[in-house]
């Protein structure tokens, strides 16, 4: 039976894979999991519960909402919130629970529900197998006052701003920022947390209806931010996803930092403020080779894990390390946030750019990235990527292609329905090829 949990919740199409009747069923298995592994510690339990804009999650949030109330729950709705507010919130109300309703960077028709501990910390595998078990048992419903209570608390995105600010090592005055919300969770906050700070900006995609999340826009679609970041004359661009735990950005000609530069840019600048734990960064395999090169360049060590944030931030909070991150925009900054924050890592880029006064390009420099070729193979039953002997053999031969000049990585999507196919080299040409040849192994073998 395939697991109902992915690397980041639980995601498919609202309505169809993601349906109210599953969100009442997760909520009250949620509840009572938690309950009995003394997370509620003698008191009454509370939770609170955020969303992006997604029409689906109206509906999902009601429907989380009334399973964790049903089971004596007390509930704050934070409204439209980024999941790392949600995360925030989580921990300075002092809740046992959060929820978050996101598909993140995915379509709108799709959604997801992610469960958050005490503390905002992402729960670990173990619970989550725990609350899958758990579902559509019998239980012993609760009634009279010892039903959960239901309350809104609009005031969640300012203490969310508040505390972002709070963060900065220098105000932004000076500089002029274009960025991309995605129709998406932080099309209030971002913006404004960067006005405070001091920057100029120019906000695009900032009107949610429900249905245009991350459509053509946001950190999967660059060109318009490109395109802007020029017209405007801006010295940066950022790009954020849906739910906002991502931070992409765009230099004043129009290039691409992806997450492994701003990672690089960060790391530095940690390390300058004599802020940077054990001189060590955390990222994923995805990691291009240019960045380890570049913080062996630096005498800083990269530990590598398995993809997906809830990792990295494993291996963080085991080391006592302060940053690591994802290719993919994914940075956690430890001592400000338990969980990827798009904001907050704009803003403390931004940061280090109006404190060096050098550019951002210059500043991503640090690195040089080798070409790396990505393709998802849909429509593939990804279960047996891992068993396909004529994958592996595929695989071997392409290896040994590329001998010491890079590196092929396949690995099934932990959020859709599809295999990744990644091949690194330092020549781009090569990688293009070894990469559709085996894009094309993985559709004949898993198809």
């Amino acid at each position: 039976m395939t697991r109902l949990f992915g690397t980041d919740g639980i995601r498919g199409m609202a309505n169809r894979d993601l349906t109210a009747e599953l969100a009442l069923d997760l909520s009250v298995a949620a509840a009572h999991v938690l309950g009995e592994v003394g997370a509620f510690e003698g008191h009454r339990p509370r939770a609170v519960v955020g969303r992006d804009p997604r029409a689906s999650g109206e509906f999902l949030e009601g429907a989380v909402v009334a399973g964790l109330a049903s089971a004596g729950v007390d509930v704050l709705r934070l409204g439209v919130l980024p999941t790392p507010a949600v995360a925030y919130l989580t921990e300075f109300l002092g809740a046992d629970l959060g929820v978050v309703l996101s598909a993140s960077h995915n379509p709108a028709p799709d959604n997801g529900i992610k469960f958050l501990a005490r503390g905002g910390v992402k729960l670990d595998d173990a619970l989550e197998d725990a609350i899958e078990a758990r579902m559509n048992e019998q239980w012993s419903r609760p009634v009279g006052a010892a039903v959960g209570r239901v309350a809104d608390y609009p005031e969640g995105g300012e203490r969310y701003i508040e505390h972002l600010l709070a963060t900065l090592p220098n105000r932004l005055d000076g500089l002029k920022v274009v960025v991309d919300e995605a129709n998406g969770a932080a099309f209030r906050v971002s913006p404004e947390a960067l006005r405070r700070a001091g920057a100029e900006v120019i906000a695009t995609h900032v009107e949610p209806d429900g249905l245009n999340i991350n459509d053509d826009c946001g950190s999967t679609h660059l060109a318009k931010l490109k395109a802007a970041v020029i017209e405007h004359g801006a010295h940066a661009g950022i790009a954020h996803d849906g739910d906002a735990d991502r931070c992409l950005a765009v230099d004043a000609a129009g290039e691409e930092v992806d997450g492994d530069q701003i990672l690089a840019v960060l790391a530095i600048s940690l390390r300058d403020q004599d802020k940077l734990a054990g001189q060590t960064v955390v990222g994923t395999v995805m990691a291009n080779f240019g960045f380890k090169q570049a913080m062996q360049r630096e005498g800083l060590t990269f530990v590598e894990t398995a993809v997906g944030d809830r990792y990295v931030l494993e291996v963080m909070r085991a080391g006592g390390y302060v940053l690591g991150g994802e290719q993919s925009g994914h940075v956690i900054l430890t001592e400000h946030a338990t969980t990827g924050d798009g904001t907050l890592t704009a803003l403390h880029l931004l940061a280090r750019v109006a404190a060096t006064g050098r550019s951002l390009a210059d500043l991503a420099s640090v690195m040089n990235k080798l070409p790396q070729v990505m393709i998802n193979v849909k429509d593939v039953d990804k279960t047996r990527a891992a068993t396909s002997a004529e994958l592996a053999q595929a695989v071997k031969e392409a290896e040994t292609e590329l001998a010491d000049t890079g590196r092929v990585l396949l690995r099934p999507s932990g959020t859709e329905p599809l295999v990744r196919v990644m091949v690194e080299a330092e020549d781009g040409e090569l990688a293009r090829r070894l990469a559709e040849h085996l894009a094309g192994v993985v559709k004949t073998a898993l198809g």
